[in-house]
């Protein structure tokens, strides 16, 4: 339902990547149907595709997949700069959500400069910029130490009670 909070728990190699991946229409489901607001997936076009995954999805990856030579703001504006968001605009943007996550004094900040933790708050960062209607999150502290992995998960946890998100993790 909108605004859960879902956990998704299971060994490795039990389809928690893969369930994540036909919510993202990153993959094809081999039998079934998935539906988003009362529409299959299957039948979007490929421009639809594109647009439901810039727009209605938020995706957080276990492995960050920031551009290292781009700043911290620059990172978190690239899913408006793609939807055809004006420069400056989307750099403001950007920059709100890098203060939301606690990286405000990193925002000039080159992404490969950043410690692993600060990586994972720019990229979820950057998943919520577009405020998407749904938050998915594949093993998002999956590379952090314990003390920033319960760090980063308190502080989507927070995200998602103040923004009202509907969000799904994998754990």
């Amino acid at each position: 339902e909108a605004g859960e909070l879902i956990a998704i728990v299971g060994p490795s190699g039990a389809g928690k990547s893969t369930f994540l991946h036909l919510l993202a229409a990153l993959d094809t489901p081999t039998s079934g149907t998935v539906y988003f607001e009362g529409k299959a997936i299957e039948s979007f076009r490929e421009m639809e595709l594109a647009n439901y995954r810039n727009r209605s999805i938020g995706f957080v990856w276990q492995r960050h997949h920031l551009l290292a030579d781009f700043s911290a703001a620059e990172n978190v504006a690239m899913p408006l700069l793609m939807r055809g968001a004006k420069y400056g605009e989307a750099l403001e943007t950007s920059e709100r959500w890098l203060r939301e996550v606690g990286l405000g004094a990193r925002l000039k900040q080159r992404a490969g400069e950043l410690s692993g933790g600060e990586q994972q708050r720019v990229a979820i960062a950057r998943a919520l910029v577009q405020q998407p209607a749904l938050l998915l999150a594949d093993e998002p502290t999956g590379d952090l130490d314990e003390r920033n992995a319960m760090s980063v998960f308190e502080l989507m946890q927070r995200l998602h009670r103040e923004h009202r998100l509907t969000s799904i993790l994998a754990t």
